[in-house]
C-alpha cells in the first residue's frame, strides 16, 4: 500500500479561461500573464503593435474581465489551513473560491495571502479573478477625491492612471501605447499554512575595520496560532537549526553570521561581482535571498559649487555611466528573462556600471536583479510613481506603505540596488498643471505627506538603505527647479530636446550628476518593417507619426538634422541619419560631463530600450538590437576615453582624457589631419599620464590650426591596453563637401555560425553602418574610414539563417545618404 505525499502546495499556473463578465469574447489565457496577448493569440484582436492597431485595442481596458479554472483538493487537505499567495493582480480585482469572494486587490505592486481554508472543497474546486476596468476604476476614484488631481494628459492619452497603483506607462506615455494592459503577472499559488509561513527575509550588513562582515538575516513568519517552528538558515555552506516559538499573527527572529573575510560585489569594471545565497527553510518553503558583501554611500558634502552628488562603493568613488530602463515590452506576456538579459547584457557590453528602474514601470521580479547582481548592475531604484500628481487620502497612503513595505524587503537584500528614489519628476509636475500653479501650497503639501509616507516606509523595511527624495532633486526637502539648477543633486536635463536647443547646449550647464538626457531617433530599418508596409516608409506617413508618441518629436528630429546635415535622400537615409545624430548628442553630453570629473559623478542618459516598436530616445531597439548610438555608447563610455571639448567660444579644443580606474595611466594619443577625400598627415602627438579617477587635459589646440576643409582624425592608446579613435569636424558636416566613399562589401561564413565582412572605402566615410537583413550582433560599427582603409567586422546572427542562406550585408555612410550624392 502506497502513501500519498502530503500536499504543501498547488501551483495554479497554466492555461486559464477568460471572457468578459458578460460571456463574451472568450479565450484561454496564459497565466502568468496578460489579456491582450490572450485575445491577440486567439485571433480576437488584432497585434496592438502593428499599423495603427492600437486604437482598435482599447476598448479591452473598458470591460471588466473574468478568468478562472480548476483544480482538485484531496479530501485529506481540508484537515489543515490554507490560504492563496497572489503575487501581482493588475490590478483592480475580486477573487473568488468556489463562488466565495475570498480577495479584494487595488495593487498591481502588492502580495496578497488571503485565509480560504473555509471556501475548500474535497473534490474540483474553482478560482475566478474578475479583473474590472482601470479606466472605470480610475474615473470612479477621482471622483472620490476632496480636490481635482491631475495627470500629464500628454503623456497619458487615457485618464486618471494617477489614481490607480499600477504601472504609469499603461495609460500611455510618450514612448509607448496607451491600452491599459491588464492580467495576473506572478503565479497564484494555493498554501498549506503549517504551523506558519514565511512573510519576508531581509538582511543587513555591519563591516569592520578588519575586513569581516556581520550578516544579520530578519525572518518574519505568520501563524493563526501558536506552536513549534524548526527553521533553518544558511549562508552559502553554512547551516544552523532554531527551533522557534511563534505567536498567533507576526513573529520574527533574527540571526547573526559572521564572516571573516568575505570577497566583496563591486560594480561591473572595478572588481568582481561575488555573490552568496541566504535561505531561511520551514518544513514547507524555503526562500532564498542573493547577497553581495559590499558598502554603498551617497555622499552629498557641500561645496563651492553647491553639493555632490556621488556614490562611493568599498570606499571607492564611482563614476555611474549607464541608462534609464523602462519595461523590456508594452505587454507582460512578451517579457521573457532570455530577453532581458540580453537587454541587460548590451548595457554591460557598452561599458555601463548603473541602469535606473524608472518610476512609470515595475518593480522587476526578482531574477531581474539577479541579473543585475551578476552583472555589476548598479540600480537606482526609482518607487513607481511618475510625472502626475498623487492623492494623499489616508486609504491611498496606506496602500502605498503596504506596497513599499513589500516592495522593500523583497528587493532590499540585492547587492545591486545601490539608492531608492521616492519618485520620478514629482515636484516638476507642481508646476506642469493649471490648478497645481495656482494653488500650489495644497498640492505641494499633499505631495509632501505622500514622499514622507514612502520614506518612512522605505527607512522601516530597510534601516541603512540610500534614500533619495525624488528624481530630478537639488537635496531633501528642496522642492526647486532642478531642471536648470546644476550645482547640486541629480538633475534631469532636457533642454536639448525639448526646447530644441543645439547639441553644444550640453556644455553649457556642469551638472553633479545628470540622470536624465536624451535625444530622439527612428528605430531601425528590419523594426520599422515589422509594422509598416512599403506605402508608409515616410517620416510623414500616418503609421510613421502613430509610432511617434512625443509632441513635436518628428519636426524635432528634422529640425536638428538640418542644422548639421544634407537633407537625406530617401526614407532609410533619414533613419540612419537619425541614428547618428542621436549618437553625437548624447556623446557630446557624455564626454564634456566625464571631463568635469569629479564635478560631474553620473551619467544616465534616456533610455536604454523601447516597449514597442517606435521612435524614442532608446539606444536599443525593441527586441535588443544595437541602434548607431550604441556603438557610439560603448566607446564613449570606455573606463579610459579621450575626448575632443571645443571651448565655449570656439577657439579652442581641448583633448581631454578621463580614468575610470583604480591606478594611473599613460596615454598615448597620436593624430592627423584628414582631407575631405581622406588622405591624412601627420598632426599632434602626446603622452599623458591621467591619475586613478580622475579626469584631466591631455593637450589643448588652437582652433585656428584646423582648416575648414580637414577633419581632426586620433587615435590613443592607454598602457592598461584600453584604446580608442575619434574624428572633430571643426564645421557642420553639411559644409563638407565630401567625395562618394566608394564602400564595398566582402563576406563569409564562420565555422561557428557567424559571418565575417570586410568594410573597404575608396575615400573617406565618416560613421559608416553596417546593416544585416537578419537580426544579430555585430563586433563594431558605427566607425570611419579613411581612403583606402578597410575593417574586418564579425556579424553573429540573433537565429541561425535557414540551410544554405547567406545573409545580405549593406553599408551607409555620411556622403552616400545626402540627397544628390554620387557613387
Amino acid at each position: 500500500m502506497t502513501t500519498r505525499p502530503d500536499i504543501t502546495a498547488i501551483d495554479l499556473s497554466g492555461t486559464w479561461r477568460l471572457a468578459t463578465l458578460s460571456g463574451e469574447h472568450a479565450a484561454a489565457m496564459a497565466v502568468p500573464g496578460d489579456v491582450h496577448s490572450a485575445l491577440l493569440a486567439a485571433g480576437i484582436i488584432a497585434d496592438p503593435y502593428a499599423g495603427r492597431n492600437e486604437l482598435d485595442a482599447r476598448w479591452v481596458a473598458e470591460a471588466d474581465w473574468a478568468m478562472e479554472r480548476t483544480f482538485l483538493v484531496q479530501p485529506e487537505m481540508l484537515e489543515a489551513a490554507w490560504y492563496l499567495d497572489i503575487g501581482s493582480i493588475d490590478t483592480v480585482a475580486s477573487v473568488y473560491v468556489n463562488g466565495v469572494l475570498v480577495q479584494d486587490t487595488d495593487n498591481c505592486f502588492r502580495r496578497y495571502r488571503p485565509d480560504v481554508t473555509e471556501a475548500l472543497k474535497a473534490g474540483e474546486n474553482t478560482i475566478r479573478v474578475v479583473i474590472h476596468s482601470a479606466i472605470a476604476a480610475g474615473a470612479a476614484r477621482q471622483a472620490e477625491q476632496p480636490f481635482f488631481v491631475p495627470w500629464h494628459e500628454g503623456n497619458s492619452p487615457i485618464a486618471n492612471g494617477n489614481m490607480l497603483r499600477k504601472p504609469q506607462c499603461h495609460f500611455g506615455w510618450d514612448w509607448n501605447l496607451a491600452i491599459a494592459p491588464l492580467g495576473i503577472y506572478a503565479p497564484i499559488v494555493l498554501r498549506k499554512l503549517e504551523i506558519a509561513r514565511i512573510e519576508h527575509v531581509t538582511t543587513r550588513q555591519f563591516h569592520h575595520a578588519d575586513g569581516s562582515v556581520d550578516l544579520y538575516v530578519t525572518a518574519s513568519f505568520h501563524a493563526e496560532e501558536p506552536g513549534i517552528l524548526p527553521v533553518h538558515f544558511t549562508l552559502d555552506e553554512e547551516r544552523v537549526r532554531l527551533d522557534i516559538g511563534v505567536n498567533a499573527g507576526e513573529t520574527v527572529l533574527t540571526h547573526l553570521f559572521h564572516v571573516e573575510a568575505p570577497q566583496l560585489w563591486w560594480p561591473a569594471g572595478h572588481g568582481a561581482q561575488a555573490v552568496s545565497q541566504v535561505t531561511v527553510e520551514t518544513p514547507t518553503e524555503r526562500v532564498t535571498r542573493t547577497v553581495g558583501f559590499r558598502q554603498v554611500e551617497l555622499l552629498t558634502d557641500r561645496d563651492e559649487a553647491g553639493s555632490r552628488f556621488a556614490l562611493r562603493v568599498n570606499g571607492r568613488e564611482i563614476f555611474c555611466r549607464g541608462a534609464n530602463w523602462i519595461p523590456a515590452d508594452a505587454l507582460f506576456s512578451r517579457v521573457t528573462k532570455a530577453g532581458v538579459r540580453d537587454l541587460l547584457q548590451s548595457a554591460v557590453d557598452a561599458n555601463m556600471n548603473m541602469i535606473r528602474v524608472w518610476g512609470g514601470g515595475f518593480y522587476e521580479p526578482d531574477w531581474f536583479y539577479d541579473l543585475c547582481d551578476e552583472m555589476g548592475l548598479m540600480v537606482w531604484q526609482d518607487f513607481m510613481f511618475a510625472c502626475n500628481l498623487y492623492p494623499s487620502t489616508s486609504d491611498f497612503l496606506d496602500n502605498v506603505t503596504a506596497e513599499v513595505d513589500y516592495q522593500v524587503r523583497r528587493l532590499s537584500s540585492h547587492p545591486s540596488i545601490a539608492l531608492w528614489c521616492g519618485d520620478n519628476e514629482l515636484v516638476g509636475a507642481l508646476t506642469w498643471f493649471d490648478v497645481s500653479r495656482k494653488d500650489r501650497d495644497r498640492y505641494l503639501v499633499s505631495y509632501d505627506r505622500l514622499n514622507r509616507t514612502i520614506e518612512l516606509a522605505m527607512r522601516k523595511a530597510a534601516p541603512g538603505a540610500i534614500w533619495w527624495p525624488s528624481s530630478p532633486a537639488s537635496g531633501y526637502l528642496d522642492f526647486g527647479d532642478a531642471w536648470h539648477a546644476d550645482g547640486s543633486g541629480d538633475m534631469h536635463y532636457w533642454s536639448v530636446w525639448h526646447e530644441n536647443k543645439p547639441f553644444e547646449d550640453y556644455r553649457t550647464v556642469r551638472p553633479r550628476f545628470c540622470s536624465e538626457f536624451g535625444f530622439q531617433s527612428y528605430t531601425s530599418m528590419p523594426v520599422i518593417r515589422r509594422f509598416a508596409a512599403e506605402k508608409d516608409m515616410n517620416i510623414a506617413s500616418p503609421v510613421m507619426e502613430w509610432h511617434q508618441k512625443n509632441a513635436g518629436g518628428n519636426e524635432r528630429i528634422a529640425a536638428t538634422m538640418f542644422r548639421a546635415f544634407r537633407f537625406p535622400k530617401d526614407f532609410p537615409s533619414f533613419v540612419y541619419l537619425s541614428q547618428v545624430q542621436q549618437g553625437l548628442a548624447i556623446r557630446t553630453a557624455v564626454e564634456y560631463w566625464r571631463s568635469l570629473k569629479p564635478h560631474c559623478m553620473g551619467t544616465l542618459y534616456w533610455q536604454l530600450n523601447d516597449t514597442w516598436p517606435v521612435a524614442s530616445w532608446s539606444s536599443l531597439d525593441h527586441g535588443g538590437g544595437w541602434k548607431a548610438m550604441h556603438y557610439m555608447v560603448r566607446r564613449f563610455f570606455q573606463p579610459v576615453a579621450v575626448a575632443a571639448i571645443p571651448s565655449q567660444d570656439g577657439r579652442r579644443i581641448a583633448i581631454s582624457m578621463v580614468n575610470d580606474t583604480a591606478a594611473p595611466v599613460e596615454v598615448s594619443f597620436t593624430s592627423r589631419l584628414v582631407s575631405l577625400s581622406g588622405e591624412a598627415r601627420d598632426f599632434r602627438k602626446a603622452v599623458a599620464t591621467c591619475g586613478p579617477d580622475r579626469a584631466e587635459t591631455l593637450l589643448v589646440i588652437d582652433a585656428a590650426d584646423l582648416p575648414d576643409d580637414m577633419l581632426l582624425f586620433w587615435t590613443f592608446e592607454a598602457s592598461n591596453g584600453l584604446r580608442g579613435e575619434g574624428h572633430h569636424a571643426p564645421v557642420p558636416y553639411k559644409a563638407l563637401e565630401l567625395e562618394p566613399s566608394g564602400l564595398t562589401l566582402a563576406s563569409a561564413p564562420r565555422p561557428d555560425g557567424a559571418f565575417d565582412v570586410t568594410v573597404s572605402a575608396r575615400s573617406l566615410a565618416l560613421h559608416v553602418m553596417v546593416e544585416a537583413n537578419l537580426a544579430g550582433r555585430w563586433s563594431d560599427n558605427a566607425f570611419d574610414l579613411l581612403a583606402n582603409e578597410e575593417r574586418r567586422l564579425v556579424f553573429t546572427p540573433s537565429h541561425p539563417p535557414a540551410e544554405g542562406e547567406m545573409p545580405a550585408f549593406h553599408a551607409l555612410d555620411l556622403q552616400s545618404c545626402q540627397s544628390g550624392s554620387a557613387g
